[in-house]
């Protein structure tokens, strides 16, 4: 058994603690007082996992056994989380591949002629053919692509298909092979609690028409947080739209989770408590930290994107997405769920190197601000764990830095419409339907590897709540005139920042550090 997570509150005997800070880290020192929050240990992974698969298949909940839905001459579409999930990326073989590899197997039985399969990657970026290679396995990706392995494409508008509206008048638009198929299968990886469910089919293979909807400042303004669902504005959307979603198609979904060994065992030490190092760690710390320093930037990059977790699957069901996901979230909650009292004056945060848009690419600032004041900020349950009015302070070196394949409007969202406001719902207004319908943009995200241009809104929007709820927000290392462009303030030093937050919050605040990565889920009461 795991040991559960818990909150440290630092005293003398407390040594420096690690905080990520892009491609790097660092080892600080708390003030006294100061909460720490430590998720729980990695939860032990399956023991056989190819049972599991069979398992699941064979006793779904609230559908029947998947053999019993596969028919000679149906049409099967099986789509898939892309490349924004696992983070970091796991060592092979993938999950997906080993559940797609036996999905394969039970219609090949079947006499199931009639199968694609696609990347739901709504208005992210297409996965490359090797990336797509790595998720789906050597034997799947040989046998299907390219003509039968394909990335979703939200632009292509001979196939995509409008359903409806809810009953809130939201445009429902999705993928057209998917819906007017006999059956759709959805293999999905779990790694936060906004993941899965409703949102897999209804967000993966959808377009600008129907994300509009909760992908906007209002919504995720009132999201609070995106990672506790019921509470969550977007999810709500998300419910809408599948329950419309329902009445077109049959879906089979297959939820998986995983467990919390985020960094192979050259970096371990980066998966333990800080005082629980060994004379090993304490070397790999100093080691690591000296390399990574001397690397060039380009040479670090690769490094740390090629570190791939060691991730062990936790759980999975099948069968309907409605009662497949409940069990779904306990196993994430059991993984991450940590009980915190009492929000604090600052909160703390290390911004790592990665983040769901930047997979073998760069986090540039816009990235970073949705890491940090978006993803990180919302991993809470009940009430951020620093109050409203009080201070955020961020690590992240923040270079301005884009990938120019990758991120195109992204440059464009950051030298023009930054450069006039930063606030999300005025630039929702002007700029947003010109970025979503610009034609370069689209062909870009068509035909190159480029997301979306509407997407950095959509990063901008991430982080409407915690502009919303934080007096300040400061930047520890930072670029400042990057920073600047943002609205945010900078510190070169921890002691610099609290000093700068004693404007807001005075002279004694209370403090807690969110300590992640391993992802953590702060239930603060």
């Amino acid at each position: 058994m795991s040991r559960p997570g818990f909150v440290l509150e630092v005293d003398e005997r407390t040594p420096p603690l690690l905080i990520h800070q892009g491609e790097g880290f660092r080892l600080e020192n708390l003030p006294l007082g100061s909460k720490v929050i430590y998720g729980p240990d990695p939860l032990p992974g399956l023991r056989d996992v190819n049972a599991a698969i069979r398992h699941a298949l064979l006793h779904p909940h609230g559908m029947e056994p998947l053999p019993e839905l596969l028919k000679p001459g149906m049409k099967l579409t099986i789509a898939f989380d892309d490349i924004s999930l696992p983070l970091p990326q796991m060592q092979t073989p993938d999950i997906r591949q080993r559940i797609l590899e036996h999905v394969l197997e039970l219609a090949a039985r079947k006499g199931v002629n009639d199968v694609e399969l696609v990347a739901a990657n709504a208005l992210h970026r297409r996965m490359t053919p090797s990336e797509l290679k790595r998720a789906v396995g050597e034997r799947v990706f040989r046998a299907f692509f390219p003509e039968h392995l394909r990335n979703h494409d939200a632009e292509d508008k001979d196939n995509m298909v409008h359903l409806g509206k809810t009953d809130h008048g939201e445009d429902v638009e999705l993928n057209k092979r998917a819906m007017e198929s006999d059956l759709l299968i959805y293999v999905n990886i779990n790694l936060t609690p906004m993941s899965g469910g409703p949102k897999s089919v209804s967000v993966g293979l959808a377009g600008y028409n129907s994300l509009r909807h909760h992908h906007n400042s209002h919504v995720l303004k009132h999201s609070r947080s995106f990672n506790d669902p019921p509470n969550s504005a977007m999810h709500h959307s998300y419910n809408r739209m599948a329950d419309l979603l329902g009445g077109h198609v049959k879906v089979f979904t297959i939820e998986t989770s995983v467990n919390s060994e985020s960094f192979p065992s050259a970096m371990g030490f980066l998966n333990k408590r800080e005082w629980e190092w060994n004379l090993k760690d304490q070397a790999s710390y100093l080691a690591v930290k000296r390399a990574n320093e001397m690397l060039p930037t380009k040479m670090r990059r690769k490094v740390w994107q090629s570190q791939y977790a060691p991730y062990k699957m936790t759980g999975i069901n099948a069968g309907a997405p409605s009662e497949v996901h409940p069990l779904t979230m306990a196993k994430v909650h059991e993984q991450q769920r940590v009980e915190v009292n009492g929000q604090a004056d600052i909160g703390i945060f290390g911004v790592p190197f990665i983040c769901p848009y930047n997979v073998n690419s760069i986090m540039n600032p816009i990235l970073v601000t949705s890491m940090g004041l978006g993803y990180q900020f919302n991993m809470y349950l009940n009430k951020p764990i620093v109050r409203q009015g009080g201070v955020g302070i961020f690590y992240h070196p923040m270079p301005n830095e884009f990938h120019p394949v990758h991120h195109p409007s992204y440059i464009d969202f950051f030298e023009e419409v930054l450069a006039e406001t930063t606030d999300p719902a005025q630039l929702e207004a002007k700029y947003e339907k010109q970025f979503a319908t610009d034609e370069w943009y689209i062909h870009l995200y068509r035909n190159s590897y480029a997301y979306h241009g509407v997407h950095p809104f959509y990063m901008w929007y991430w982080a409407s709540h915690a502009m919303d709820h934080l007096g300040d927000v400061i930047f520890v290392g930072a670029d400042r005139k990057t920073a600047a462009r943002l609205g945010f303030r900078t510190a070169t030093t921890l002691g610099d920042a609290l000093e700068m937050a004693k404007h807001t919050v005075g002279s004694s605040p209370e403090i807690s550090y969110l300590h992640m990565p391993p992802l953590t889920l702060a239930d603060v009461r």
